[in-house]
């Protein structure tokens, strides 16, 4: 069953706080995530702050959401998110928290951990917001523990990220946790968000460095060494991949990454042995074919480095 994510509009909406995030999930789709994505509002005309209206989405109530679900929350317009007539709503605070306690992920991007921070949920937990909103955040919900200077905070199926643009990176963090890192970097190259960027909980994979580039010929060449790393790679092979003759791949692989190809596939191939060393079921021999080595000896020298 496809994973559902629920964007809830509200007025004032901030518009890449809602576009960055829904962007990303529509490119991981493309590529064969079992994913979907609706909206949701409270009834209220929805109008970005930069006046773009959106047409009518169904009211929050007729939403069931189930366990492992996504509930996001973009930002809107601050003094709309303070205003008495939206702290009225009870309801759909209530309705929140009730979802998280039936296991449905919650999701703030920016100044939506206003509205998280009302439901009570984020009382005692690490959480973020816009760097201009966080003292203001504190001072009205003392029981919160806002962090400054962080993209994102992830806990217990409780996420917060910083300003606008972060809910790309907290998009990507929740897709690689889904899916997996390299499934997470394909998707951050569809968006050209070469430079992934991590929240303070969050480990970069191997597979995801020296790929701050957008040399397309380079970028083949590295998803086919991820991608084929059981077999025998041959330099002749690679330049081909990249349209290019052997010596001139080596020096712009070289130049575009600050590493050699046999450093790159040295790396590749012990982030793969690495995992597959938690399967208790494979003899280390069987982990060196797998990472297209011939021996253990060979497996235990690149572990060692």
């Amino acid at each position: 069953m496809a994973t559902r994510f629920v964007f809830l509009l509200l007025p004032q909406l901030h518009i890449l706080d809602l576009a960055g995030p829904d962007q990303a999930l529509h490119e991981a789709m493309d590529y064969g995530a079992d994913f979907s994505i609706e909206y949701c509002g409270i009834n209220e005309s929805i109008v970005s702050t930069s006046g773009l209206p959106f047409g009518e989405v169904q009211h929050f109530t007729k939403v069931k959401l189930k366990k492992g679900d996504f509930l996001v929350i973009p930002g809107s317009d601050f003094t709309y998110l303070i205003s008495p007539k939206f702290l009225a709503k009870k309801d759909l605070f209530q309705w929140i928290g009730t979802n998280y306690t039936k296991g449905v992920n919650i999701c703030s991007i920016c100044i939506g951990a206003f509205v998280l921070a009302e439901t009570g949920l984020l009382n005692g937990l690490s959480c973020t917001t816009h760097f201009k909103k966080t003292k203001e955040l504190q001072k009205r919900y003392p029981k919160l523990k806002v962090i400054e200077n962080i993209l994102f905070t992830d806990h217990n199926g409780i996420y917060t990220s910083a300003g606008i643009a972060s809910g790309i990176d907290l998009m990507l963090h929740i897709i690689e946790k889904l899916k997996g890192s390299y499934f997470a970097y394909k998707v951050a190259r569809e968006l050209v968000v070469y430079n992934r960027r991590a929240g303070h909980l969050a480990q970069e994979s191997e597979m995801l460095k020296f790929r701050n580039h957008i040399h397309s010929g380079v970028h083949k060449v590295q998803d086919f060494i991820i991608e084929n790393i059981h077999r025998k790679i041959s330099m002749s092979d690679l330049a081909n991949i990249a349209n290019m003759s052997e010596r001139n791949f080596t020096r712009v692989f070289k130049k575009e990454t600050n590493i050699t190809v046999n450093d790159f596939v040295t790396i590749i191939r012990k982030e793969k042995s690495m995992d597959l060393l938690k399967n208790p079921d494979l003899s280390k021999r069987e982990i060196a074919n797998k990472v297209g080595l011939q021996s253990e000896k060979q497996l235990a020298r690149i572990l060692n480095k």
